[in-house]
């Protein structure tokens, strides 16, 4: 299964009740492993997870912390980005290398390199 099957196939568990904005994510380690994540909305909008947080904290939780790829998946006519704590989230594990594919509508793709999406990550170097 390729990874926007994967990513797609996520997408069709994703629980948004109330957006009805359906997200997958399929996210690729270095070693070829492959975690997905679906956006799981709450009435509490505070509590919803992104689906790009999901595939990665399933990721992490299994012992993960080098990621080659990550493609993101919705039915929008533009390829979506990761929003704001995503890329925030992402950036505790992923390289400025990482490769992020959005597919939208009919798998229209675009395709970035983390670092052009995110260049001035709060890092560990912000604590000092």
């Amino acid at each position: 299964m390729s990874l926007i099957d994967k990513a797609r196939a996520a997408q069709a568990t994703a629980y948004a009740p109330y957006s009805k904005y359906h997200v997958g994510c399929a996210l690729e380690t270095n070693s070829g492993e492959v975690f997905t994540g679906c956006n799981i909305e709450n009435a509490s909008y505070g509590a919803t997870l992104c689906a790009e947080r999901v595939a990665l904290f399933k990721a992490v939780s299994e012992g993960h912390r080098n990621f080659r790829r990550i493609l993101i998946a919705t039915d929008a006519s533009t390829p979506a980005p990761p929003c704001g704590l995503c890329r925030q989230a992402l950036s505790e594990f992923c390289t400025p290398d990482l490769e992020i594919i959005l597919c939208g509508a009919n798998d229209t793709q675009r395709r970035f390199l983390f670092s052009d999406l995110f260049p001035h990550p709060f890092d560990q170097s912000s604590l000092v």
